[in-house]
């Protein structure tokens, strides 16, 4: 049988391995990109799976003064498309990672 003290350091080292994946893949989410689209592709917005800004390209037709506010509004959608495509693929990461360290799915960790 196993001491307190062993089963104690078997858990520290267990929560180093978790802590360490889910570091490694919070990393990995920066590199993955999604495309968020508004106007029927008019406006474009790419973004790492942790919601940062990769590129912006907005179609020529839209470059007129007269169309700023809907350009703007067009940004904004295009934005609010690839954050949610950004968190489908993050939390799909995180599942992935949880799987291969034997964690049920959902769990959160106290990080």
């Amino acid at each position: 049988m196993k001491s307190m003290e062993e089963m104690i350091k078997a858990a520290q080292a267990a929560a180093e391995t978790i802590q360490k994946q889910m570091t490694e893949t919070q990393g990995k989410l920066d590199s993955l990109e999604v495309e968020g689209l508004s106007g029927g592709g008019l406006v474009k917005i790419r973004c790492s799976a942790k919601g940062r800004v990769i590129g912006v390209a907005i179609d020529d037709s839209l470059m007129q003064p007269s169309e700023k506010s809907i350009l703007e509004d067009l940004i904004a959608a295009a934005y609010n498309d690839a954050r949610v495509k950004a968190d489908s693929v993050a939390g799909e990461e995180m599942a992935k990672a949880q799987q291969g360290m034997g964690l049920p799915p959902g769990f959160q960790l106290p990080f």
